[in-house]
């Protein structure tokens, strides 16, 4: 969250307040009021209102400014302030772009002839713009890179342009991906392989499905100073899920510490009946804090205990409601769901419009099939501001109510 402002979240029954969330249900009453909303839309974009950075903003504001029919003029002309700001801008400006703006492309190519801070945009746009908007950029590129004090460090699209890149040593990670599980074991049970195999061997084993066999494994897989795990080792445990919680009792009471965290997070994740009253009561803490940051890992922990939770729902509901920090809101929905999914619907639906992928994901998936469900399900397919998982799912969706309907 930045800090220049003093961050005051507006009420959250308030147009105002929903958008500064990114809830769906701004989004839905903004293209309702189109008059009274285009200040706060505007707003959204220059200041950053996102509780932490892993919040997403920018298809969700990009969206509004197309759907409200907004000028553009006013985001290309924040271009010009400071960095943060600039980089704000410019996410909304490239996804207009890809929806048919011809000022919002001209506007930041614009930028980058003549802007401060345009080694970070034509690095963005070249990113995710077609090659053939930006291409004709190179002899700019090349006149403009000589006022820097410092070469760029990305690779694209300098080398592109035949522009010098800092010197950096690089050496591609081997791909595993073709060795069988019992090969990627064989080189995490190796003692000779190197730290740097067995990172690589984990990797290759997050990217398919959970093998019971790493389990005996995982004492061994501390990096060599004995004070933490292998990267990508606590990732591997998670996904196997229930399956681990036997040697996570062990493991919990082991004179590691890395180890014995890592078997308390797992008997934590999946707790017993017993554990209820102490999850509600973090969660009722939590709420009574406003700690926005966190809850997400309680909720999906009560979620787990399905029915026998009720109590938590409260909290669960509230939290989905209020939180500014929507990275974690599609976990409350889930958790909800999995105790009980009756009077979820008006959810499922404003999560189509949510900012967060994720949530709107969980929309496309559950949404009753009304008409507004299916028109902005069909919408999502089509759009070229949305994610590639967002239209594939959308899409997959789609055929699967025309699949009933013609059955």
């Amino acid at each position: 969250m930045s800090g220049e402002y003093e961050m005051s979240y507006a009420c959250l029954d308030s147009v105002e307040g929903l958008l500064q969330r990114g809830r769906g249900l701004g989004a839905v009453r903004a293209l309702q009021g189109p008059q009274g909303a285009a200040v706060f839309v505007y707003d959204g974009i220059r200041r950053d209102w996102r509780w932490d950075a892993t919040d997403d903003r920018a298809p969700y504001l990009a969206s509004l400014v197309r759907g409200l029919e907004l000028s553009p003029t006013p985001v290309i002309g924040q271009l010009a302030e400071d960095e943060e700001s600039c980089s704000r801008a410019c996410e909304v400006l490239e996804l207009l772009a890809l929806a048919g703006s011809d000022e919002a492309r001209e506007g930041l190519r614009t930028y980058i002839r003549e802007g401060k801070h345009w080694v970070r945009v034509l690095e963005s746009v070249s990113a995710g713009w077609p090659t053939v908007w930006w291409d004709d950029l190179g002899d700019v590129a090349r006149a403009r890179i000589g006022e820097k004090a410092e070469l760029p460090w990305y690779f694209e699209p300098w080398t592109r342009f035949g522009i010098e890149v800092q010197t950096r040593p690089f050496v591609p990670r081997p791909c595993l991906a073709g060795l069988s599980d019992d090969e990627l074991l064989a080189l995490l049970t190796g003692s000779t392989a190197e730290g740097n195999v067995k990172v690589d061997a984990l990797r290759a084993l997050n990217g398919r499905e959970p093998v019971e066999e790493l389990i005996p494994l995982v004492p061994s897989l501390g990096t060599p100073d004995g004070r933490r795990p292998l990267p990508l080792l606590t990732r591997a445990v998670e996904r196997l899920g229930a399956l681990a919680i036997p040697a996570a009792r062990g493991w919990a009471q082991d004179g590691r510490p890395w180890l014995a965290q890592l078997g308390a997070n797992v008997l934590a994740d999946h707790p017993g009946p017993e554990a209820l009253p102490g999850l509600v009561e973090e969660l009722a803490q939590q709420w009574a804090a406003r700690a926005w940051c966190g809850p997400q890992r309680t909720a999906q922990r009560v979620g787990r205990l399905g029915t026998d939770a009720a109590g938590a729902v409260p909290y669960l509901r509230r939290f989905w409601l209020h939180t500014p920090h929507s990275y974690e809101r599609a976990a409350y929905l889930e958790a909800l769901a999995a105790i009980d999914r009756s009077g979820l619907d008006y959810a499922y639906t404003e999560s189509l419009w949510d900012c967060e992928e994720t949530a709107r994901l969980v929309g496309i998936a559950s949404a009753p099939a009304g008409p507004e469900a299916l028109e902005r399900i069909a919408a999502l397919r089509d759009d070229p501001m949305e994610t590639p998982e967002v239209r594939a799912a959308a899409a997959a969706r789609q055929a699967s109510i025309t699949n009933s309907v013609s059955v």
